[in-house]
């Protein structure tokens, strides 16, 4: 097998969907964290806090590798970038979710509200990826600035205090 110095293209775009939604991921545990009092949850939340830094620190090793990947970081220090990505994040599992549902449904008239539902999630992705990428916040069409954005959203995760 021959050995290759980069990731393939597809590969790097899923390492990019990995990485985002970990690191998004990520920060909604550390921003919970400090809510939850039930001792028992508290060490599961940490377990999943645990986990979540080193799946995110083992892929970040792999940007090296990407194919024409600048290595600029500019840290953002609002927070419209995560909630927007979260919203992109939660809209996308809704829309497979609802599809996969369709797929396993009989009754008719559950079909229909589940299309109905399908169809307005996809409407609402729609309206959140033109928001973030009107915004700069998801730079689709350009794989360097793509990249640039996942590494920034990673670290950031990373630096986040619980």
């Amino acid at each position: 097998m021959n050995e290759h110095r980069h990731l393939a293209w597809h590969e790097t775009m899923e390492l990019h969907e990995l990485t985002v939604f970990q690191s998004l991921g990520l920060m909604k545990l550390k921003k919970t964290y400090p809510k939850i009092t039930d001792p028992e949850l508290k060490k599961i939340y940490q377990q999943a806090i645990h986990s979540l830094t080193g799946n995110i620190q083992e892929l970040l090793r792999f940007y090296r590798m990407a194919p024409h990947m600048q290595r600029e970081e500019n840290l953002r220090v609002d927070e419209l970038p995560f909630y927007a990505g979260d919203l992109l994040a939660f809209l996308k599992t809704a829309v497979r979710n609802l599809a996969i549902a369709i797929t396993e449904t009989a009754t008719p008239a559950l079909r229909a509200v589940l299309v109905k539902q399908l169809n307005g999630a996809i409407e609402s992705h729609t309206a959140i990826y033109n928001y973030m990428y009107k915004k700069g916040y998801y730079p689709s069409y350009d794989l360097n600035r793509l990249l640039q954005n996942d590494v920034t959203i990673a670290n950031t995760a990373l630096s986040q205090k619980i």
